[in-house]
Parts: structure tokens; C-alpha cells; sequence
């Protein structure tokens, strides 16, 4: 059985190309990106950019040229919110950010270069759009909201906070959602984007990027060799070169390529997915940490036992029955107070496209027991 239910911190098992294109990569084919014009660097290059293409479609925009590639969703919202945030300027975010959005912009606040707050929520975390306006100033000059929760899989609407705040720059956190849910970048009018390639993608860690719809606006957050422009000591002006310095993780990028063209068919339905929500939610000694809409409810939730620490229940639930789950804060502390769970966290459960209705029963009965 498929008992591993912590996808949200990374997803196991991979398409088992994904090992496969990165084994070829390193035992074979070779090559650096954009450095060369021999056969195999022009291979190595041609797959690089093809996973820049496949990105695009999974992120819905027709502009895959500004699509960059990082190291991760943390090192493209840094390359975005510390490009973007000049001083004097105001920033607004939700109440269920995670440490990636809320570190650097408190670093900044600290610094005495911003000032930003938080976006009035539902229960659940999901923005009061029809609230935003009243938050909104003449200095605002970015609204950063994750677009799913890792912590309850409450999932935002982009695009109705676009039309809320018009021609403010709108930056979305897409690290849980890209790969599970519908993303459309380009019909929300959403300005810039992070991802990460090791989650709901399913590719390899060391791996993710930023879409850029505006890269005049945003300076460079790491400067070096491009193997573009190197007659010059300043960084190229076009993307993605102006914010991809250093040599990138080309053997990673090559799995998640990989990945990309590799998805596979879930195994269990959207009603079997509500049907364990629905379960859980029948033992009073938790509280589930869900959508308040099922419609709005990312692949993963959270439990709260009356009794049990989170750590303690993870820990049961390994050792009883060889589930393995997240139990604490999640680097989302900002979520926690804003649910009630703060300081001591909860259990997450993270699901994937390769677990089965029997083992989404096998996990609402674990909980039952160990909840008695």
C-alpha cells in the first residue's frame, strides 16, 4: 500500500521517467544549457526550453519566454518580492501565507523598506474580495497570496482578487497548486507566479521558477554568467537570461521535464477524495482543517485532536499503522493563528494522484482509531 500522505512537503513515488531522464542526462547525453553549439549541449539546451514550453501550458499563459527557472518556489518569491518591493512601498497578503512569502516580506519591513498587513479572510483563510478595496492605498505596490494552503488545501481565486485591486501588481504562490489545480495565469491577469517542480508536478527537488509578466519591474536578485551578453559587467535585459545566472539545475530540470510529459491518470475520484473529508469529520474528537467549500478544497487537510498533539498523532499513526504524515506549524505560522492552531500545529494528511479509494479508506479508518 501507498501509505506515504506528506506530498505537500514533497511527492513520492515519481513517474518512474523522471529518474529515468535524469540517469540518461548524467550517464549519457550530458551537456551543460546555452553555454556551447556542439550537438550535445544543443540537445541539453532543446530539453531545457521544452520544459519551459510544457510549463507553460500547465500554468495557462502563451508567453512561456518569461517563465524563469530557479532553484525553487522560495528562491523565485524572493527573486520577485525583493525585485518588486522598492522603498516606501506598501504590500498586502493573506492571512495563510507560508514562511516563503511572509520571511521576506518581514525582512524588508525590518530593513524599514515596506510596510505590509494582511487581507481580511474568511474562517477558512479564503480573502473577503469584497474587503480589499478598504485595504488598498495609494502606495500599494504588490498583493502576494498563496494560491493553496498547506496547511487546510484552501484554495483562493485568483482572478477575482485581480479584478479587486486592477492594476496593482498581483503575485501568486502556486508551490501547492500547480500539478492539482486548475492554474490560468494569463485569463486571471495574474502579473507574476512561483512554482516548485518537486510537489504536485512530481518532479525532482532542486527544481521550480517564477512567471514574470512584467521583468522591467523586477531587478535581479542573483548576478553572474548567463552565457548571454558577456561582453558586458551588467546582466542581459531580456528574460530569462536578465534573472538565471549561474549554471541551472539542468539534470533536475530534464526529471521535470519528464514529469511534465509523464502525469498520471489519479486513481481515486474527486468523490472519493469528499467521501474521506466526510468520514473524518464524523469523529467529534478532531477538528478538520478544510475548505469551508469542498469546491474551493485542495488535495490535503489537517486534523486537530482534543487530546493528542499533533507530533503525538503522528507519531501514532506511523507506528500503528505505517502512515506517514506533517505534524506541526508547516513554516505557516501566519495560517495557524489565523485557524486557531497556533502554537502547536496539527497532523496534515497530503495525497497524490497514485493513492487508491482502498487506502484513502485505509487512512479514514487509521484516524478513527487513533482518535478513539
Amino acid at each position: 500500500m501507498n501509505l506515504y500522505f506528506d506530498n505537500c512537503a514533497t511527492s513520492f513515488p515519481k513517474p518512474s521517467a523522471v529518474a529515468e531522464a535524469m540517469s540518461k542526462h548524467l550517464n549519457e547525453t550530458g551537456g551543460t544549457y546555452g553555454r556551447s553549439a556542439y550537438p550535445r549541449i544543443l540537445h541539453s539546451t532543446r530539453l531545457v526550453e521544452e520544459c519551459r514550453d510544457q510549463l507553460a501550458v500547465w500554468m495557462g499563459t502563451s508567453d512561456g519566454g518569461k517563465i524563469v527557472l530557479t532553484a525553487n518556489a522560495t528562491t523565485a518569491l524572493n527573486l520577485m518580492i525583493q525585485g518588486i518591493c522598492k522603498k516606501g512601498g506598501h504590500v498586502l497578503t493573506s492571512a495563510m501565507e507560508h514562511n516563503a512569502i511572509a520571511r521576506p516580506l518581514q525582512h524588508l519591513c525590518q530593513m524599514g523598506l515596506i510596510e505590509w498587513e494582511l487581507l481580511d479572510s474568511a474562517p477558512d483563510g479564503r480573502i473577503l474580495t469584497e474587503k480589499i478595496a478598504a485595504k488598498l492605498r495609494p502606495n500599494t505596490i504588490l498583493v502576494a497570496v498563496c494560491h493553496m494552503s498547506n496547511v487546510n488545501g484552501m484554495a483562493q481565486s485568483p482572478g477575482e482578487i485581480k479584478k479587486a485591486i486592477g492594476d496593482i501588481p498581483l503575485l501568486i504562490d502556486a508551490s501547492q497548486s500547480l500539478g492539482s489545480h486548475p492554474v490560468e495565469v494569463d485569463h486571471w491577469g495574474v502579473d507574476f507566479l512561483a512554482f516548485t517542480g518537486h510537489k504536485s508536478l512530481l518532479g525532482p527537488t532542486g527544481t521550480g521558477g517564477a512567471f514574470i509578466r512584467h521583468p522591467e519591474m523586477v531587478e535581479p536578485l542573483i548576478f553572474g554568467g548567463t552565457g548571454s551578453g558577456s561582453d558586458s559587467l551588467s546582466m542581459p535585459s531580456f528574460v530569462p537570461d536578465r534573472f538565471e545566472a549561474g549554471t541551472p539545475n539542468i539534470t533536475g530540470i530534464h526529471g521535470l521535464n519528464a514529469a511534465l510529459k509523464n502525469c498520471p491518470v489519479a486513481q481515486h475520484s474527486r468523490d472519493d477524495f469528499s467521501a474521506l473529508l466526510n468520514e473524518v469529520r464524523k469523529n467529534r474528537n478532531y477538528v478538520v482543517r478544510c475548505a469551508e467549500d469542498f469546491a474551493h478544497q485542495g488535495k490535503l487537510f489537517s486534523v486537530v485532536h482534543q487530546s493528542l498533539s499533533s507530533s503525538e498523532l503522528a507519531l501514532q499513526f506511523y507506528e500503528k499503522f505505517g502512515i506517514e504524515s506533517r505534524a506541526g506549524l508547516h513554516c505557516a505560522p501566519l495560517a495557524h493563528r489565523h485557524l486557531g492552531s497556533f502554537p502547536n500545529g496539527d497532523c496534515r494528511f497530503s495525497l497524490s494522484p497514485y493513492h487508491t479509494p482502498e487506502e484513502l479508506n485505509y487512512l479514514a479508518k487509521a484516524i478513527h482509531d487513533v482518535g478513539k
